[in-house]
């Protein structure tokens, strides 16, 4: 890996910590307003989302821009969405539930969004247990890679559990859900007819194609 590919991924995984320093931060501070238990659950939730969509943009980007160097931070951005989606439960659980599991549970019974989040979170542990490469050895590439398609089915999970959420301003939910359907239907066009033609590469040549180590679901 080159020095510059070694800094591009330190570079995601400073951003990615980002927000959680500064939401830990206004926490610490007493800034995250009249509800603050609320603003993290809120917060922390929309992170996993967004570090969801950026995971599943990774390969479109690769393979319309010929981005190959990006492909190792594909990894970072799926462990950083499940480390979002686990804080966002976990505040939920212990805050708001103040570590009832009964509550929890008849909670989940009365709002069936809670139910849907929960199953997309349960279905990204997998996922974040395997991301190693000596998991992607011990279970082969190809039953790897059959496992990380649970990351699509996470995904609509969590938009779902989101729309739930939503009682009047959907177009935040609305966004989420438009760039999933973009993501997973550019991923049934490019299984249904091949995989997009990779950019040139110099002299209006097309670069070999190279096998790279799978980071998490394509």
């Amino acid at each position: 890996m080159s020095s510059e590919i070694q800094f591009i991924r330190l570079l995601v995984l400073l951003n990615g910590a980002v927000p959680a320093a500064l939401l830990a931060w206004d926490a610490l501070r007493g800034e995250l307003g009249a509800n603050p238990i609320n603003f993290a659950i809120r917060t922390t939730g929309t992170l996993a989302l967004i570090f969801l969509v950026l995971t599943l943009a990774v390969t479109p980007l690769v393979r319309l821009a010929g981005w190959n160097w990006f492909t190792p931070n594909r990894r970072v951005l799926g462990l950083y969405a499940f480390f979002y989606a686990l804080a966002h439960f976990l505040i939920f659980f212990s805050l708001d539930r103040e570590l009832s599991l009964s509550s929890t549970l008849s909670e989940m019974a009365l709002r069936p969004y809670l139910a849907v989040g929960s199953l997309g979170l349960l279905l990204m542990v997998p996922l974040a247990v395997t991301s190693t490469n000596r998991m992607i050895q011990r279970l082969g590439t190809s039953r790897w890679k059959r496992l990380h398609r649970l990351t699509y089915v996470a995904a609509i999970a969590g938009v779902a559990h989101y729309t739930m959420l939503v009682k009047a301003d959907l177009r935040w939910p609305l966004a989420f859900a438009v760039l999933l359907m973009v993501l997973l239907g550019w991923r049934a066009y490019t299984a249904a007819t091949g995989p997009a033609p990779r950019p040139p590469g110099p002299a209006g040549r097309t670069p070999r194609r190279s096998a790279p180590l799978p980071d998490t679901a394509g």
